[in-house]
């Protein structure tokens, strides 16, 4: 009798367990109430109203406990408000049904319940997609571009908007998910000088022609009218004539500057290139920076490594100081660098490089096959599948993709003599290189997708002043373990220091607008995308 008992007992329990757990799944019948403070009825949502909204809407309701949201006309306002401001993003407002909600909005009191609870819903589907938008950017980056990987960004909506509704800040709610770096800010001005510019029709200039100071040229005249539009050039110090004056001269020094151009007034491929570029297209291309700004961390950390490839540049950012600026070498285009976020574990000094895949197919075998001494100049070391080393003159270069390439550390080691670690899905890091002439170069995306540093001792050294009790902070020992140039020293990184490999290629600064090459075609593909 007890063994029924108590088999009665359990099965009752378990009923009443599986029935609490199939309800906290199932939609909550909720009720109108009297709000006695606002002195009006606060609707329920019946069940089959949401039964086709997304599951991120109908987590929200729930968190309102299935009831009407946006009763207060302050909250409705300020969300109208935001709806309309989202221009000044680059964004378009009717994506947020703004017409739609006027129309309802202005004739509210005669709409009837079913109209009103509808209205609600789009006012919420309206929330819900803006700050997502804001936070995340209006499209899947991962949709859009191969080696992208950055830090998730999670937001709960439902949360997110209860806080916003009863302390009735919707507005403060909205514009705090946008990023606040000074550089997405530059782009919002950025957008509105360029929507004040008029149209510009340039034909494209030959991309061939070289042209110097004196030079006397159809083209010139051409050339000036282009410095003008752009402000480069002041159009009271211009007589458009076919010489290369004096005034154009300085012109277009700050022309090549704001380009990120080697600066020396020589108009060669780069600058008529940057030329031929119309107003429409610049602004396309500012549309597409504000939506990677979108896609980007709102905190980089407080101490980081902010790299901008197409600038071609890495900054050391601590507590909001830069610290430190350094010349980059990125990927080429084929090779591109990928874009992530990450964090430094370690230094490597004295690094050896172990030949990547990519490199050993496309260079090493091609360049081994044709001469075997090779890798004698290159102090290059090949093993096979056992780890046993095998000469040059027993190199099968069929097999090539078999072995397993190592060149000794040194000064003209391919990673020169320091390497930067950080975890990432793509192999990639940050490194010295035996080829450090390349940094007075314009165009720097010449490496097969880790990134050179200029003087990245120097950069070692600023990281690890901090740590372990200023062991490192004179950098001596740290010059010592390079000269003796013996087996990789390892330091491990103790002090957060976050790496952040990006991409954008304009903002606003004193000089003007600012425009960097999009050696990737990013822009392009991503403005076509945003329209799509």
């Amino acid at each position: 009798m007890k063994k029924v008992f108590l088999f009665s007992v359990v099965l009752i329990v378990v009923i009443i367990v599986s029935f609490k757990l199939s309800k906290d799944d199932e939609f909550v019948v909720s009720e109108d109430y009297y709000d006695t403070i606002r002195k009006i009825t606060i609707h329920a949502i019946p069940e089959d109203i949401l039964a086709d909204k997304s599951d991120s809407i109908k987590s929200i309701y729930a968190a309102f406990g299935n009831h009407e949201i946006w009763v207060d006309a302050e909250n409705r306002e300020d969300l109208i408000v935001q709806i309309e401001k989202s221009k000044y993003e680059g964004l378009n407002p009717q994506d947020y049904n703004i017409n739609k909600i006027f129309q309802l909005e202005v004739r509210l009191d005669s709409l009837t319940l079913d109209e009103k609870l509808a209205y609600d819903i789009l006012l919420t589907q309206s929330y819900d997609k803006l700050c997502n938008q804001y936070y995340r950017g209006k499209l899947n980056p991962d949709e859009v571009y191969e080696n992208w990987d950055l830090f998730d960004k999670p937001l709960s909506m439902a949360n997110h908007l209860k806080a916003a509704i009863s302390s009735k800040k919707v507005a403060s709610s909205v514009k705090n998910l946008l990023p606040n770096h000074p550089i997405y800010s530059s782009l919002k001005e950025a957008l509105v000088l360029i929507d004040k510019m008029p149209e510009s029709n340039f034909d494209s200039l030959k991309k061939t022609i070289k042209i110097k100071y004196n030079d006397t040229l159809k083209e010139v005249k051409e050339i000036k009218k282009r410095l003008v539009y752009w402000k480069d050039l002041d159009e009271k110090n211009t007589n458009y004539s076919i010489i290369y004056d004096r005034s154009m001269f300085v012109a277009v020094k700050k022309f090549q500057a704001r380009h990120g151009l080697l600066a020396d007034g020589i108009i060669g491929y780069g600058t008529i290139k940057a030329l031929n570029y119309n107003v429409a297209t610049r602004r396309s291309q500012i549309l597409a920076n504000l939506e990677r700004w979108r896609w980007f961390p709102r905190d980089f950390g407080e101490q980081y490594l902010l790299i901008n490839l197409p600038e071609y540049s890495l900054h050391f950012i601590k507590n909001q100081d830069t610290l430190a600026k350094h010349k980059i070498v990125c990927g080429k285009p084929k090779r591109m660098t990928p874009i992530l976020d990450s964090k430094l574990s370690n230094f490597v000094f004295n690094p050896t490089w172990t030949v990547p895949p990519t490199i050993i197919k496309e260079d090493l075998s091609v360049e081994a096959a044709a001469n075997r001494s090779y890798f004698t100049r290159n102090r290059i070391l090949i093993y096979n599948a056992k780890n046993n080393i095998v000469s040059p003159s027993n190199w099968n270069p069929d097999k090539a993709t078999s072995y397993r390439y190592v060149q000794n550390h040194g000064y003209n080691n391919s990673l020169g003599v320091v390497k930067f670690n950080f975890p990432n899905h793509h192999s990639v890091y940050l490194h010295d290189t035996n080829h450090r002439d390349f940094f007075d170069l314009s165009f720097r995306a010449l490496s097969s997708g880790c990134v050179r540093v200029q003087n990245p001792v120097d950069l070692s050294k600023k990281i690890l002043i901090k740590q372990d009790n200023e062991r490192w902070a004179n950098g001596n020992e740290i010059d010592t373990i390079i000269k003796k140039n013996k087996a990789p020293y390892y330091i491990k990184i103790k002090e957060p220091t976050y790496v952040h490999l990006l991409y954008w290629t304009s903002w606003l600064n004193a000089s003007g607008f600012q425009f960097r090459d999009d050696m990737y075609d990013l822009d392009k593909k991503l403005y076509d995308k945003l329209r799509s």
